[in-house]
């Protein structure tokens, strides 16, 4: 697709700009418990501002439905955000309507202010077109840097870009450029990696990945039902016995594609899910009735291994194995630092996306190394299942 970024705006000096960011921040007690998204909504604000812009910040916080919930008040992260940004925030108490006009008209050029959750007003997520106007007087051009929310068709996100010059924010930019890499126009090999506890979750993504990649590795739960619908004894483990039709379908889809389909052959098993219990790694036909499967096992994931090194593109969406309790994270580790090793070489392109992907990374200390790990779920999720996101559409040039 084709959108104009920062680099299209020409001078901006005193224009105001209704800048689109992801501040939704996990908070307690009042302070600011992990940055990651004001840190990644800098660069935008940081370059605007420096350019002699008025900055105005729009952002969401927390579900108020329409309400106005001190609890969910954006206040609250100015102080955190001054911190990332080491310049002056203000705050102003609504992000339309006259009070908001006023205090916008105290701003001077290279000022920043974030402006009261939008999601205070009942036609934010309605996308409600009085409600845009009233928010588009503010501004003179607008900025989204949030592709997280990209998958909302909501008035900050997608209807001030009809009413507004509209422009990729660098965050969103670097998203939108790392995915077209990924999926959009790849090069191939391209393998993806899909995990998680079930099919269900992910069934579009996974019909829609068949006809686009030439490696499908299927890890988590969601293995499971692939390995029931084949035939396999999976004992107590987590499997959507309903699916194995729909399952059945997706293999016979990807042979069509000549898409290969990797299910893990050897596995970790164990009779009870807690931290540290007895395991045993066997071949997937010796999965006992009382066991439960909650890692791939190491030949496997050596097999993974080689199959990436013939590989030129890899999208990474879910766990292998139940990570978060030791010792099954480890396929999801050593396939992870095997990607890292192929990126930093130079002979792959690697793109992750989704939290758990990205707490899978970051406790295998690799998601740095990686060509692009993006923060956002429900808009990357939908980006893997093909849909159209209006957040992004509405910025197409």
């Amino acid at each position: 697709m084709a959108f104009k970024t920062l680099d299209d705006i020409g001078d901006i000096k005193g224009k105001r700009v209704l800048v689109r960011e992801d501040l939704n921040v996990p908070m307690d007690g009042g302070a600011v418990t992990d940055d990651t998204r004001l840190r990644a909504a800098a660069p935008t604000v940081a370059e605007l501002a420096d350019k002699g812009a008025i900055v105005l910040v729009l952002a969401h916080f927390g579900r108020p439905k329409g309400e106005r919930n001190p609890d969910m008040s954006l206040a609250q992260v100015t102080v955190a955000f001054r911190s990332v940004l080491g310049r002056d925030v203000r705050f102003i108490g609504d992000c339309c309507g006259e009070q908001a006009e006023a205090a916008v008209a105290q701003l001077e050029p290279g000022d920043i202010a974030l402006l009261e959750n939008t999601r205070f007003h009942k036609g934010e997520e309605k996308n409600d077109p009085d409600l845009a106007k009233a928010m588009a007087k503010l501004g003179d051009l607008y900025v989204n840097d949030a592709f997280s929310a990209a998958h909302r068709a909501h008035v900050s996100t997608e209807a001030l870009a009809h009413l507004l010059p509209a422009y990729a924010g660098r965050s969103m930019q670097a998203e939108l450029e790392a995915l077209e890499k990924a999926l959009g126009k790849p090069e191939h090999p391209v393998a993806a990696v899909v995990g998680g506890a079930k099919v269900s979750t992910k069934l579009d993504v996974l019909k829609h990945l068949v006809a686009r990649v030439d490696h499908l590795i299927i890890g988590g739960g969601m293995a499971n039902t692939f390995l029931a619908a084949r035939g396999v004894d999976v004992g107590k483990s987590l499997c959507e016995h309903d699916l194995k039709d729909v399952a059945i379908e997706i293999l016979d889809a990807a042979e069509k594609a000549e898409c290969i389909v990797h299910l893990p052959y050897d596995v970790v098993v164990a009779k009870e899910f807690r931290a540290n219990p007895p395991t045993r790694t066997v071949n997937v036909h010796e999965v006992a009735a009382d066991e439960m499967i909650l890692d791939v096992g190491p030949a496997a994931v050596e097999a993974l291994g080689d199959a990436l090194k013939t590989c030129k593109t890899l999208v990474w969406n879910g766990p292998l194995g139940a990570f978060e309790i030791a010792p099954f994270d480890s396929a999801t580790v050593a396939l992870a630092k095997t990607a890292a090793a192929l990126t930093k070489g130079g002979s792959l392109v690697s793109v992750a996306g989704g939290g758990d992907t990205v707490a899978a990374l970051n406790h295998a200390g690799v998601a740095g190394d990686f060509s692009f790990v993006s923060t956002a779920g429900g808009a990357f999720l939908e980006w893997m299942e093909g849909r159209e996101l209006p957040g992004v559409k509405a910025l197409e040039a």
